[in-house]
């Protein structure tokens, strides 16, 4: 059995194309677009430039289908867990989020549930340690760390519209 070839394009303004050649020379890529989606295209077998389906994906549809590829016991949105009890995950801010707009102090994130907010990712940029006065986007990435009960009570609370 080979080992697939997997190789990454950059599309300036787009984002990257990256292209898999499985073990039976079937051709699949993905279009990392720098908004978050996805572009999913898999190719024909007769012929390798010829699209057979294309599928523009959101980042959530993207998530859902990374969930469906990984063991049962992955969590693509888990980071790092360690013998203490502490994990860290990527809790992503809806565009028609309750915190879209609002500082970050505003969500009383630390009292409420003991997650610390690590970083928030913004489309290409990552600003690691936001003070309280950083004003919330929705599309935003927080990276929390916390117990686990806590890091589910902060996404329940960053879901809120």
């Amino acid at each position: 059995m080979g080992t697939p070839r997997l190789s990454s394009t950059p599309l300036p303004g787009i984002g990257v194309r990256y292209d898999l050649t499985t073990r039976e020379q079937r051709r699949i890529s993905v279009v990392a677009h720098r908004d978050g989606g996805r572009t999913l295209s898999a190719y024909r077998k007769d012929d390798p430039d010829a699209c057979a389906l294309s599928v523009r994906l959101s980042a959530g549809e993207s998530a859902a289908l990374i969930d469906a590829l990984l063991p049962d016991h992955h969590s693509p949105s888990l980071l790092s867990t360690t013998e203490l009890g502490l994990v860290a995950e990527r809790i992503e801010l809806s565009s028609v989020s309750h915190w879209n707009g609002r500082l970050l102090g505003e969500t009383h994130m630390r009292t409420e549930t003991g997650v610390s907010i690590v970083a928030v990712l913004r489309r290409a940029e990552a600003i690691p340690s936001p003070a309280p006065d950083f004003r919330l986007a929705g599309g935003d990435t927080l990276i929390v760390i916390g117990t686990r009960e806590g890091v589910e009570s902060a996404a329940t609370i960053l879901g809120r519209e």
